[in-house]
């Protein structure tokens, strides 16, 4: 992969991709569309744009293969960058239509080692470079720990959400055992009972074993 056009510390924005006729928008005509609601801070500040493929493109789902610049940004009406569909229910709703360079496929992509929800990841260019899997792209206050579980063989899955008496959750670290998935929080965000809090690695250990051992699903 050519890093020389970004810097380091560039912004990277990793956004769903479930349409083939989306990813054929932005190969062909160069533009993405994100829903002004629902974006995340990087939106309108990201250097890059990258795409989390789901099941709808076949055997390349549940993994980024391709990325490209963000030239700039608009505000725009649903129905003024489709206008073949000015019957759709969301017709006039805002987006941010971000203007993109030529795409370029990555050499290695990076894959979700387990199914998980993606909407918008935000990382940085540096970051992306080096993922080896999509939980290596999260940057948060958990990062030491994530690097010490990894290191020690567990397959860790970064900002995730769990349930607890129909409540979800989004906790820093989590790893799925066969009686449960154990969750782990740093600092005073909000977690389910049972949750362990900035824990050291031999707290983790002993927690994974109490629940049957750690599991591992394929991406």
């Amino acid at each position: 992969m050519d890093t020389d056009p970004f810097a380091p510390s560039d912004r990277v924005l990793v956004a769903v991709m479930n349409n083939p006729r989306d990813f054929g928008i932005a190969q062909e005509e160069g533009w993405y569309r994100v829903p002004v609601r629902h974006a995340p801070r990087s939106a309108t500040e990201a250097n890059v744009l990258a795409f989390y493929f789901t099941k709808a493109f076949g055997d390349d789902r549940w993994a980024i293969h391709w990325y490209g610049p963000v030239r700039g940004h608009e505000l725009v009406r649903r129905r003024d960058i489709l206008p073949e569909e000015t019957n759709h229910p969301r017709a006039d709703e805002v987006y941010y239509q971000l203007q993109l360079g030529p795409l370029a496929r990555l050499d290695t992509p990076i894959p979700s080692l387990r199914w998980r929800r993606i909407t918008f990841l935000e990382t940085t260019w540096d970051r992306f470079t080096a993922a080896e899997e999509i939980n290596d792209l999260y940057v948060s206050g958990a990062d030491g720990l994530y690097v010490t579980l990894k290191d020690d063989g567990f397959c860790v899955e970064r900002e995730y959400a769990v349930y607890d008496t129909g409540v979800e959750y989004t906790v820093d670290l989590a790893i799925p055992c066969r009686d449960g998935t154990l969750a782990i929080v740093s600092g005073d965000r909000s977690a389910p009972p049972g949750a362990l809090r900035d824990p050291d690695l031999e707290s983790v250990r002993k927690a994974v074993a109490r629940l049957g051992g750690e599991t591992r699903g394929a991406g």
